[in-house]
């Protein structure tokens, strides 16, 4: 038999909740009851009849409806603001001003503004007249200006038009550094509140130095001592009365009184301000007079060639700077960059004349080109044909595939495997699954070497090297060279498929000409207040490129690379005057062409395509972009002494070839492009040696080609330079077609070519 519900828990704890309940709702009702008993009976007590009764009525009436109209309007009308963290900098743009090496200014990103002059060096002028268009009684209200919204009130009323405003400064200054400019009752009960805070907590001086540096007046400019630099092409410092007149007659509207834009409308607005700063008292009638006898002049707009490729690059690199080092707050500031602005006009000047000569017939419409020294400092980006047309950047941002140009990977990679500048090879059909290259000229060579696959740029032997060596090992190599574009292990890798941008593959290209050391290209030497305190520099900040190829490897790839321009696919190229090494590249079907060359100096990449990325009409690499960086090097180098490259000695043969042009001699034949060769007698520049090539038709016979190829290994009277020696060093690890990795020492020529001899008897 269950128990009885008394003595149940479960029942007895329901029973004491349900009675804990009933009690307390009893208590509560018992004490409100109470509660409003006693202040009925002292209502009773104060007893107020006839009029006064009215009044009181209407009083205690009006403080409940008022109470709920404020919890209104706070509710609706606070700002999205929480007074917290960098506020005074809250949605603020950088004004970031460049300049060369020589602190000469080339340009501006982001807004015109200059916060660096104190207010007391801001002329009394300035400020009178300010305060006497925009806010006359500033020093003697807290940030609402109830007599001032009182009067413009009425005169608008009188007007029957907008005449007045009856914001304050302070509320100004608040819908500039928080607000957005729609004109609606929230934003104007925003402003207020805002205004208040504001107030609050900074003094008077530092609420119009806010002022007079974050507003807006026309041209990109904001505050006073930009829109004096824009358009009277002086300091703040330096204005008279007709110019601050000019400039505080800019705060109410800077778009319709810009003098710039509508000179008229400025010169009017500025006699408004100068009668309004004699009706306050600020001037007198002579001061008006003189200033209206003697009205501001406007900076002529001077011819000014503006870098602009180079300025976008540049100013990505100084926010990514200014966010690595915590300079975040640093909003306006002076960069001095890397640009050489002689190369920048002759760069742009030169892809320019190319298109317009050869544009229409060859089916080109666009050119790029990139120039930086070995150690990553870029002197000129030309990302196109007009940046006013197209503000595109197709030396950054375009992703193209580089064709031969990305060869030298493959051939780097053979050489860190084992291989060597003369090492035999075998140019003959290959298949790899379905795919099956074929050379430029369609036609084989057979037995060849390294250096010869390479200058002819032979599209079978880099397919030949990838699978003996594995492709993993060819985009190791890239890596290492400093290509940080991602490269995908496709078995057309070797020939350039994978895309890549102008700037990264230049900046590959100058780990060549330092001798190994991977660089990153960079714009940005210092960042510096206006006042001329160094944020960042560059020299301190940034350690040095690191060493990541072996030295004597670039130096053999430099080798076969100077062959490329002396007797290869880049002969359009060769300058003559200094060693030099580079490579061409064409893609499929002609749509994209490269040129990649460097001296000791400098690293220069050229591309040319169309945007639209159909074919141009046999442009290669070796034609438009070669002869364009010909010309472009050669003015870059009037100014520089000849300098040995690794792997390229500065021997005489080069004072020979200017001791030749000096006296009128014919130069070496550098025409031709990839399945062209010379009919013209050349020069050999490293031996001064005449060579009469065959006729046309015994070159175009194949069996002819392989034994001559042949035969040139056995020779000893190579016209062209020796490669470097190889250096002593330890076997090298090399990874076999099928993917094994197996010890190979460095390659002998001489033992090579003793073991061909035995075959042939």
């Amino acid at each position: 038999m269950s128990e009885r519900p008394s003595t149940n828990p479960v029942y007895r704890f329901f029973f004491a909740v349900d009675a804990w309940c009933s009690s307390g709702f009893y208590e509560i009702r018992d004490r409100f009851r109470r509660m409003w008993s006693a202040y009925s009976a002292l209502l009773d007590r104060v007893r107020i009849g006839g009029p006064p009764r009215l009044l009181f009525e209407l009083v205690s009436d009006g403080a409940t409806l008022g109470l709920l109209f404020a919890l209104g309007v706070l509710y609706y009308a606070l700002p999205p603001f929480s007074g917290t963290g960098d506020i005074w900098n809250q949605g603020r743009d950088y004004a970031v001003t460049f300049t060369d090496s020589n602190g000469e200014i080339i340009g501006r990103r982001g807004i015109r503004q200059d916060d660096a002059i104190p207010l007391d060096e801001i002329p009394q002028n300035v400020v009178r007249a300010v305060l006497a268009t925009e806010d006359q009684r500033f020093l003697k209200h807290f940030g609402l200006d109830i007599q001032g919204t009182l009067r413009a009130l009425v005169e608008n009323l009188r007007a029957k038009d907008v005449v007045q405003g009856g914001s304050t400064l302070t509320q100004q200054l608040a819908k500039n550094l928080f607000l957005n400019p729609e004109r609606t009752l929230q934003r104007k009960v925003n402003e207020a509140f805002l205004a208040l805070w504001i107030e609050a907590r900074l003094t008077k001086p530092e609420i119009l130095k806010l002022y007079l540096d974050r507003s807006y007046l026309g041209g990109g400019t904001y505050g006073v001592e930009a829109a004096a630099q824009f358009y009277f092409g002086k300091s703040i410092r330096d204005v008279n009365l007709s110019e601050a007149a000019m400039l505080a007659g800019l705060f109410k509207a800077p778009s319709n009184f810009a003098p710039h834009v509508n000179p008229e409308a400025a010169r009017a607005r500025a006699n408004v301000v100068l009668y309004r700063m004699l009706d306050v008292g600020v001037i007198s009638q002579g001061e008006l007079l003189e200033a209206r006898r003697n009205p501001a002049e406007f900076a002529s707009e001077r011819d000014h060639y503006s870098p602009d490729w180079f300025l976008d690059w540049a100013y990505e690199e100084t926010l990514a700077t200014l966010k690595t080092y915590g300079l975040e707050t640093e909003y306006v500031i002076e960069v001095k960059t890397t640009i050489d602005m002689a190369m920048q006009r002759t760069g742009q000047t030169l892809i320019n004349e190319m298109l317009d000569k050869e544009g229409e017939e060859r089916h080109v419409t666009q050119g790029a080109l990139v120039s930086l020294t070995p150690r990553g400092a870029v002197k000129a980006i030309v990302g196109g044909r007009d940046y006013e047309d197209s503000q595109f950047n197709r030396a950054i941002d375009a992703l193209r595939q580089p064709g031969s140009a990305f060869k030298p990977f493959v051939y780097m990679a053979a050489l860190r495997a084992g291989y060597h500048p003369n090492t035999v090879v075998y140019d003959v059909p290959i298949t790899v699954g379905n795919w099956t290259p074929k050379n430029y000229t369609r036609r084989y060579t057979g037995r060849t070497t390294l250096v010869t696959a390479l200058k002819k740029s032979y599209n079978t032997i880099p397919v030949h090297i990838a699978q003996n060596i594995g492709r993993k090992a060819i985009i190791q190599a890239a890596e290492l060279a400093g290509l940080r574009t991602k490269l995908s292990p496709v078995p057309s890798l070797p020939l350039g498929t994978n895309e890549v941008t102008l700037i990264d593959l230049t900046s590959a290209y100058a780990g060549f000409a330092n001798g190994g050391h991977a660089i990153t290209p960079y714009t940005v030497l210092e960042i510096k207040r206006p006042n001329g305190e160094v944020l960042y520099s560059r020299d301190t900040a940034r350690p040095a490129p690191p060493q990541t190829l072996e030295p004597e490897l670039v130096e053999e790839l430099n080798y076969m690379l100077n062959q490329v321009v002396r007797s290869g696919t880049g002969r359009r190229a060769l300058l003559g005057f200094t060693p030099q090494a580079g490579k061409t590249g064409t893609n499929q079907d002609y749509r994209d062409a490269w040129f990649m060359g460097f001296t000791a100096h400098y690293v220069t990449g050229v591309w040319y395509g169309n945007d639209d990325f159909t074919p141009m009409k046999r442009i290669t690499g070796g034609s438009l972009p070669a002869m364009t960086w010909k010309s472009f090097m050669e003015k870059a180098l009037e100014t520089k002494v000849a300098e040995a490259l690794p792997g390229v000695p500065l021997d005489d043969s080069y004072a020979r070839y200017i001791a030749r042009q000096d006296e009128g001699q014919e130069a070496p034949v550098v025409g031709g492009t990839a399945d062209e060769l010379p009919t013209r007698v050349t020069v050999d520049t490293t031996n001064s040696r005449q060579q009469v090539p065959e006729r046309r038709e015994r070159r175009a016979d194949p069996v002819v080609r392989v034994l001559q190829s042949m035969f040139s290994l056995f020779s000893g009277s190579s016209s062209e330079p020796s490669p470097p020696p190889r250096r002593a060093e330890p076997p090298r690890r090399q990874v076999d077609s099928s993917g094994s990795a197996r010890q190979r020492s460095t390659p002998n020529f001489s033992e090579r070519r003793r073991e061909l001899e035995d075959s042939l008897r």
